[in-house]
Formats: C-alpha cells, sequence, structure tokens
C-alpha cells in the first residue's frame, strides 16, 4: 500500500445514434486504454457499434460494456425504478448485443461499466449493484465503478474483479459523492492536470470541499475523461500524457 497509484485511462465511446455523433471517438481511441461501448439504451445503434468495435481493434484498446436504463431521451442520466431483477435481464439484453459484435471482430469483452444514472444507482443501492454484478459473473468479467461503495461491495460479495474508477471532468461532492449531470460542463486543462497530480501522487480525490482518500485498498484506478466533455480529446491527451508518465516512474522502483 502507498506510493504512487497505478493508472489506465478510459472513455464512454460510441455514443452518437444514426446520423449524429457525440464526441470524436476516433481521436480519443488514440489516446485511452480502455473503451466503454454504449449498448443502445442510452445511445449508438448496430452501425455505430460495429463502427466502434473495429475502431477499438485497430488501436489496439480493451471493449468494455456500457449498459445503460431504457431512456434514450435522457441519454441514460435520469434515474429510473427499476426492480433489480428487471435491471439484471435490461443490462444482460444491451452486453449481449455487444457481445455479439466483439465475436465478430474477435475482440474479447473487458469489463462492464453501467452508464450515467443507473451507475450512481447501483453505486447507493446494494440490491441494485449485486444486479448489475450478476452480469459480471455472467460474462465473466471484472465490474468497473466507484470505490468504497456498493459496486466494490458487490463485486468483492460475488467473487468478481473490481476496477476502481475516477472522473477527471467531473465534481465530486464534499462526501465524495460524484455529481452526475445531464449534460457535462467545461473543465480547464490546468484543473485537470490538478486533479490528477493529486490523485496519482497522493491517492486522494479533489471535491467540492477539499480533499479525500480514494480508499485504502485500491492498487489501481481507471480515469475516466468523458467523450461529450467540452475538449475531451484535449482533456484525455494530458490525461494519459500524465498517467503514461506516471507509470513509467512505478515501473523504474526497483
Amino acid at each position: 500500500m502507498g506510493g504512487r497509484l497505478r493508472a489506465t485511462v478510459n472513455c464512454d465511446m460510441g455514443e452518437g445514434f444514426s446520423l449524429y455523433t457525440i464526441g470524436d471517438d476516433a481521436a480519443l481511441m488514440r489516446t485511452i486504454h480502455l473503451a466503454n461501448i454504449a449498448c443502445g439504451f442510452h445511445a449508438s445503434d448496430f452501425s455505430i457499434m460495429d463502427r466502434t468495435v473495429q475502431l477499438a481493434k485497430t488501436h489496439g484498446v480493451r471493449v468494455g460494456a456500457h449498459p445503460s436504463l431504457p431512456d434514450r431521451q435522457g441519454f441514460g442520466r435520469r434515474e429510473m425504478a427499476m426492480e433489480a431483477d428487471e435491471l439484471t435481464a435490461c443490462l444482460v439484453y444491451q452486453i449481449g448485443a455487444l457481445s455479439g459484435f466483439l465475436q465478430h471482430h474477435g475482440v474479447p469483452l473487458n469489463h462492464i461499466k453501467p452508464h450515467g444514472a443507473i451507475y450512481g444507482q447501483t453505486a447507493r443501492d446494494l440490491t441494485l449493484a449485486r444486479a448489475a454484478v450478476r452480469t459480471c459473473v455472467t460474462f465473466k468479467v471484472p465490474l468497473m465503478g466507484l470505490a468504497g461503495t456498493m459496486h466494490q461491495r458487490a463485486a468483492q460479495e460475488a467473487g468478481v474483479p473490481f476496477i476502481a474508477e475516477w472522473f477527471a471532468d467531473l465534481d465530486y461532492s464534499e462526501e465524495g459523492k460524484l455529481l452526475i449531470t445531464k449534460k457535462h460542463t467545461p473543465v480547464t486543462l490546468s484543473e485537470v492536470r490538478k486533479r490528477v497530480d493529486v490523485l496519482l501522487e497522493t491517492r486522494q480525490i479533489t471535491t467540492v470541499g477539499g480533499l479525500l482518500p480514494l480508499g485504502d485498498d485500491v492498487e489501481e484506478v481507471s480515469i475516466c475523461c468523458h467523450s461529450d466533455t467540452p475538449d475531451a480529446v484535449q482533456i484525455a491527451e494530458c490525461v494519459k500524457a500524465m498517467v503514461d508518465g506516471s507509470n513509467a516512474r512505478i515501473n523504474m522502483v526497483p
């Protein structure tokens, strides 16, 4: 425990629909380690899903499923009441669609990361978190989520590997809760650099009220840069450079 924190960079991808695009997936895919690909319920369709998987394969980016509540109009960022069994079925349905394209292109599924409102709901509600983790058991992959929340607890209960995630372009409340917004507000590169540096150097997250520890049992984190945040490509490039430099220093330690 202690010392510099090892990290990867992830991004939510394939979030357009039909002729409409959100984010520069082609540019972003060149500067991330993990891609969370939308599965159709908040964004994407069969053509976009197919192209995004191909793009990830071309750039050697590991692919995760990014399923959501069935809320395309609200981009999956509006909360919805759903029973646990219904949620599991909802997520399996979407991940199954992405898995077909992954199999078609010979790409393995790397992880599952719920999207938007259901990400927040499963972080707070253990019953819903367990419903999400059941999909990880089904597809035999890790869960990506927030450290110290029901995400991590449900994964540990089920013996499912857990990928701790932190967001470079979103704010955290004084209590350390992620503030999920329907539309992402701009964040400066200087602020991103400061937040990432604090995280990697001290293992603390920057909140609106100060600093809080990420978690004592977290040795690696995946930093998310959203494709729909203003200046997303520049933010991702900045974070990727910082992460790669930090990981290189860790590897140099005997």
